[in-house]
This record gives structure tokens, C-alpha cells and sequence, in this order.
């Protein structure tokens, strides 16, 4: 992060220093729900695609954004975002490990404004995230509840890792993101019932965002029957996935955009963001 990054981030980030933090209070943000977890439930359903975009949407309201890739064993937020991958030891592991260091060294300013990331490094070894808990992951949140106004977690589809039901406790509203694909909701189901077996609410991850829709005949009516609510169908768009290949946000970067993606995100940032 060069001088000119510190000073923008430092700007919008005044408290965030572990040492300033002691004895001072957070500001809170003016979002009852800040916390957003998102969690695919099938293939084809491309979380990064989605929050990258929506997370874009939410800045553009005002609201300071930061994004947190929890993907331990596979980051990729940082291409759909156009910023350099983090350095080895550095970004979301660090901030796992230790309580002293200084979030402005970790979270990345993105080139859009009051958009920001904190990722692992892609270089980082897999073994080295087998030994967190919960209670790491729920401190590094805590404290970006008060550095931003709204704070959208991507979350692994493995349970078994701290990282997605640790996610998922932390969150305050929750989203399945899914394809029309037949496995989608067993998928859902049958996480929710392990979420449940270990004593994480799951009433809040009772939506989901429709991905990559191609008009099939999928049963819709399934999902309301196990209680499933949809709050945006998103259609399968190639112009969004080329911009991505290009480190290039859809509804910023290109001139003419799908109406109906466009129509489907922006309702899901009005949802989130004018609580």
C-alpha cells in the first residue's frame, strides 16, 4: 500500500489503530443489519461476481464498504476488484492472529471510493488456516463493525471449517446464493441443519439470490416450501463474467449493462443499504 492509499484509508479509518482502540468507543454503524454473509449453495453460483458488484453499489450510496474474502483456500475477490494479491503472512491471516496489529496495514483501498478489501494472500499455505476459531474470526468482525458502515462477508460452502460457520454466526442477515441447479436446495437444508446441530441461528439465512438464470423450468415453488424466500433472480449474463476476467466491475465499467441484472442488484443494495 503506497503513502497516498494510507492517507485515504487513514482518513475514513481513524479509530482503527488496536492501540487507539483502547478506552475509546466505536462509532457503530447507522445499519441496523452491517454484517452480510453470502454462501453459494451450488456450482455456478459466483459470490464474487455478486459482491463485488453489489459492494460497488452500496459505496455509491455512501456507505463505507469493506469486503472480506473468507475463502481461505481460495481467494479471488482481489481480481474482480482489480488490486494486487496480498503478500505472504499478510492481510486477513495476520489480523487472525494477533490482536496488535493495525488494521490500516491490512485492508486494501480499492480505486473505487469507500470500497475496501481484506483478503488472505493467495500465497499463503492452506494448513496455516486449519487452527482458528471461532472467536478470532468473530474479533477481527467485531472491529470492523465499527471501522465501516456495512461489511459483506463471502463465506466457503465448507462446514466443517471455522471459517463458514463462524461466518455465519457473525453475520446479521444471510443470503444462499444458487443456480438453477437440482442439488441447490438439499445443499441448503441440510447446512442449515448442521449450523443448527452447533447452535447457530440460521433463521436469518432463510434467503436467497437466484444466480446465472437461463429461463429453465427449475421448481421455485420448492424453495418457498421449506421456507426459502427469493430476494433477487439475477439473469446469466457473459458480458459480466468478461468484465471480471478483466479485473472490471459490470455495473461500473460497462456502457451498456443487462437491464435486468442492473434492476436485480440494485434492489438488493436498496434492501441493504436504506435499512
Amino acid at each position: 500500500m503506497d503513502r497516498r492509499e494510507k492517507i485515504k484509508l487513514g482518513h475514513i479509518l481513524n479509530k482503527i489503530s488496536p492501540k487507539d482502540l483502547l478506552g475509546a468507543e466505536l462509532q457503530e454503524s447507522k445499519l441496523i443489519y452491517s454484517v452480510i454473509g453470502f454462501i453459494p449453495a451450488c456450482d455456478m453460483a459466483d459470490n464474487a461476481l455478486l459482491i463485488s458488484n453489489l459492494g460497488y453499489l452500496l459505496a455509491q450510496k455512501g456507505l463505507n464498504t469493506c469486503i472480506v474474502d473468507l475463502k481461505v483456500f481460495g481467494p479471488n475477490l482481489y481480481h474482480f476488484l482489480d488490486v494486487a494479491p496480498g503478500k505472504k503472512a499478510k492481510g486477513l491471516i495476520s489480523l487472525l492472529k494477533s490482536d496488535k496489529v493495525d488494521f490500516r496495514e491490512e485492508i486494501t483501498a480499492t480505486k473505487y471510493e469507500r470500497l475496501y478489501l481484506l483478503a488472505p494472500s493467495p500465497h499463503d499455505l492452506m494448513e496455516e488456516y486449519l487452527d482458528f476459531e471461532f472467536e478470532q474470526l468473530e474479533r477481527v468482525v467485531n472491529t470492523l463493525k465499527g471501522m465501516f458502515d456495512i461489511i459483506l462477508l463471502d463465506i466457503p460452502n465448507n462446514p466443517p471449517l471455522e471459517f463458514c460457520l463462524g461466518a455465519m454466526k457473525c453475520s446479521h442477515i444471510g443470503f444462499f446464493t444458487l443456480a438453477e441447479r437440482l442439488e441447490a436446495l438439499s445443499n441448503m437444508v441440510r447446512m442449515l441443519d448442521f449450523a443448527a446441530s452447533v447452535g447457530i441461528s440460521t433463521a436469518k439465512f432463510t434467503s436467497v439470490v437466484l444466480m446465472n438464470l437461463q429461463d429453465l423450468k427449475y421448481d421455485y415453488k420448492g424453495l418457498g416450501e421449506y421456507g426459502f424466500n427469493i430476494a433477487a433472480a439475477i439473469p446469466l449474463v457473459k458480458a459480466a463474467y468478461a468484465a471480471s476476467l478483466e479485473g472490471k466491475l459490470y455495473v461500473k465499467d460497462n456502457a451498456l449493462v443487462n437491464k435486468y441484472f442492473m434492476k436485480e442488484v440494485r434492489r438488493l443494495a436498496d434492501i441493504l443499504g436504506n435499512q
